[in-house]
């Protein structure tokens, strides 16, 4: 939880007001390495097709310079080198998905949080 956060913290520090509440960030994968680095694989998900062409920018500038910013965040803080890979992708609804609010340990009625 705390990686997908550092990337949602990036991609909204790059984007300002352009997507704020708009994507959010899983981690879908997390590989320990024999060389005791870790391999991260998250999955940004947005509303629609117009924010994923935001969100990787102009020839993936915009994708490119977040994933340096949060793998570099990460490295520091776990004290180790991170391999990031980010995704991005449509998922109209996700806002209204009950799942993602209990995995944060919130409780979700009613679409009231």
């Amino acid at each position: 939880m705390l990686a997908a956060e550092t990337t949602r913290e990036k991609l909204t520090l790059r984007l300002h007001q352009e997507l704020p509440y708009q994507l959010t960030v899983e981690t879908e994968a997390w590989e320990e390495r024999k060389d005791g680095s870790c391999k991260i694989d998250q999955l940004i998900y947005v509303m629609r097709d117009g924010h994923k062409g935001i969100v990787l920018g102009n020839k993936g500038e915009t994708i490119k310079a977040v994933s340096i910013q949060a793998r570099a965040e990460l490295e520091e803080f776990l004290g180790r080198r991170v391999h990031l890979f980010l995704q991005v992708k449509v998922r109209p609804n996700w806002l209204e998905e009950k799942e993602r609010y209990s995995e944060m340990g919130l409780d979700f009625r009613d679409g009231n949080i």
